[in-house]
Formats: C-alpha cells, sequence, structure tokens
C-alpha cells in the first residue's frame, strides 16, 4: 500500500524554449501507472509516455511470475529440476535481488513467491495458523538456495516447487528503466511513478525541483513533510489497510519469510535513495527488520535514507533526513 503523493503543477513555461509538463496516468502491472514529462510541446510528451508503457510491457514480459512464457516463470517451472538460462537483463537483476537479501539478511528475498499463502488478509481469517504450519509455510524460502551460473547466464532454483516473485523489487526496475530509456532519448525532465515507485529527473518547467509529500497513515488528511526530488528515487511500503489482529497484536501483510510470520510493530516505511529498484528493495527489507536494527542499517549506507511510522504513530528517520526541515505546518 503507497502513501506518498505527488505535489506538482502542469503547467507551460520558457526555460530557453517553451516547453510543456504532460501528465498522464494509466493502469499497468495491475497498478496505477503515472508518467509526468516534460518536452517541447504535447504531441512530444505523448509520444515519450507511449515509448514508456511499450517498456512496461517488455519488461513485464521478462520478469513476470504469472505470464507463463516469462524467463522468469520458466526458471520457477523447472525448479529442482535444471537450470534455466535468462537475458543478462534478468540475471543482473536476480544478482542484486541477492545483494539486496544478503545486505538485509534474508529479510528481502525474491524466493518469497514460494511462501504457502496461509495468511488471509481480506477478514476471512477466524484463527492464528499453529507454529507448525507457519514453520512449513516458508520450508521452501531461501535466497541461498538461488544458484546463479554467470559463465552461462543460467538460475537454478535447488529445491522443486522454489519460486521467485519480483513483486518486491520489479516495479523499482521497470520505473529505473524508464528514466534510463527516457533521458537516452533527450527528455530533460520527468517522472515515472509506478504504484508509489517514484523516480525524477530534471526540473519542473519553473526550475523548481520535484516535490513529494508523505503522509502518516494515522492520519491520512494530513502530509506530515515535503521533500524537494532532484534525479533521486523514494519508495513507501505500508501496512495501514491490509493487516489482521490476533491476541491484541496488529500483524501486517508483509510477512517475515525468515519466520512465516507477518511483521508488526510498524506501518510504513519510506525510504530514499538514487534508483527506485535498490528503494523498492530495501523498503521491503528495513520494514520487515523494524525500526532499530532498519535504522542502523540505512545509517551505515552512503546516500540512503529512510522514514518510519510505527504502529503508534510515531516517526522516526534515519540520521540524515532532518523532518523539521521538511515538516508541514
Amino acid at each position: 500500500m503507497r502513501l506518498i503523493i505527488f505535489i506538482s503543477f502542469l503547467f507551460t513555461a520558457t526555460l530557453g524554449s517553451a516547453q510543456v509538463t504532460q501528465k498522464s496516468t494509466l493502469s499497468m502491472l495491475g497498478s496505477p501507472f503515472e508518467m509526468t514529462v516534460v518536452a517541447k510541446d504535447i504531441p512530444e510528451a505523448d509520444y515519450y509516455i507511449g515509448m514508456s508503457v511499450a517498456e512496461v510491457s517488455r519488461i513485464e514480459n521478462l520478469i513476470s511470475d504469472w505470464i507463463p512464457t516469462t524467463p522468469i516463470s520458466q526458471v520457477n517451472k523447472y525448479a529442482g529440476i535444471k537450470p534455466v538460462k535468462v537475458p543478462q537483463e534478468v540475471f543482473d537483476l536476480v544478482e542484486r535481488s541477492i545483494k539486496i537479501s544478503e545486505l538485509t539478511s534474508g529479510a528481502f528475498d525474491i524466493s518469497y513467491a514460494s511462501m504457502d499463502k496461509i495468511w488471509k488478509f481480506d477478514g476471512s481469517m477466524t484463527k492464528m495458523p499453529t507454529p507448525e504450519e507457519i514453520k512449513n509455510s516458508v520450508s521452501k524460502v531461501g535466497f541461498k538456495n538461488i544458484i546463479l551460473d554467470h559463465k552461462n547466464s543460467t538460475i537454478f532454483l535447488k529445491l522443486e516447487g522454489m519460486k521467485l516473485g519480483l513483486g518486491g523489487i520489479g516495479q523499482g526496475f521497470i520505473a529505473d528503466k524508464i528514466k534510463s530509456l527516457l533521458i537516452s532519448k533527450g527528455v530533460v525532465a520527468g517522472i515515472v511513478n509506478i504504484s508509489g515507485d517514484i523516480n525524477t529527473w530534471g526540473k519542473q518547467t519553473n526550475g523548481e525541483k520535484w516535490k513529494v509529500g508523505i503522509k502518516n497513515p494515522l492520519n491520512k488528511n494530513k502530509i506530515f513533510a515535503t521533500f524537494p526530488l532532484e534525479d533521486s528515487a523514494v519508495e513507501t511500503s505500508g501496512s495501514y489497510e491490509k493487516f489482521v489482529t490476533f491476541n491484541g497484536k496488529r500483524y501486517s501483510h508483509i510477512i517475515d519469510t525468515r519466520t512465516g510470520y507477518p511483521s508488526s510493530g510498524v506501518i510504513s516505511v519510506s525510504v530514499f535513495a538514487k534508483t527506485t529498484e535498490l528503494a523498492d528493495a530495501l523498503a521491503t527489507g528495513i520494514f520487515v527488520l523494524g525500526v532499530d536494527v532498519g535504522l542502523d542499517l540505512v545509517n551505515q549506507l552512503p546516500g540512503i535514507g529512510c522514514i518510519y511510522v510505527d504502529d503508534s504513530g510515531k516517526i522516526f528517520s534515519s540520521k540524515n533526513i532532518d523532518l523539521k526541515k521538511y515538516k508541514d505546518e
């Protein structure tokens, strides 16, 4: 669930030559997909937006685990049987995913798709699963069982029934790819927003930086801080709508695949980074790690910042984010 909203203004202005800002909202990847492009005129902006849509489709047909013909689906199909050769683009993404798993001690893990769906967040659960059911539900999850062969560009899942799912990093990856593509075509500024995975470059036509507002999920009508973004990304992971409560304890829909239990204690975390891919994956990882461990990790990572909101509504930030500077009154 995404907690970020854009504060942006669409108008025509002059920066050397006439420019327009065109914003388009579509539905792709089962989520809202919003493109904002600065171009010389509306037809040119629409052309670039169309190019972005094509790029989404291209990558979806590489990394989706629900389209049966994609390389990732083929890797899953032959889990425990044989390695599968994949395009270098896919191989590199999986390799980077494993590195983030190592960084977060497995709190982020693309083999989460192997997990049995014993937790329901649609109101249908009436009791907790048993400890044995919970343990068994994650028996096939584990990034260390993803075997990469650099020479042959193959991926092998050691356990039969094991699956990869790139939902925790894929949208960020796509946002970065769109940004790179449009910059290579000469687009001077824009925003990619795939369901809250946000990347920006350049500036608004009035010369100001793009801005993003962060909300406290316990007070959804109020933005508590507004941050400028310049050639950078932000992503928020949250559980403020999808959760269950047992014995007075709130369990989020974000599962700690190391234990099989839902995360608790945090309702949202926003991560600022240079790439949406990294922000996307880290947001999931440090949500699971919790406030204390997550902040300690982020404070050791150059160029990364984060903001937590715990389940009491208290706000915490990494040492490189001065909330007072950006706080909205």
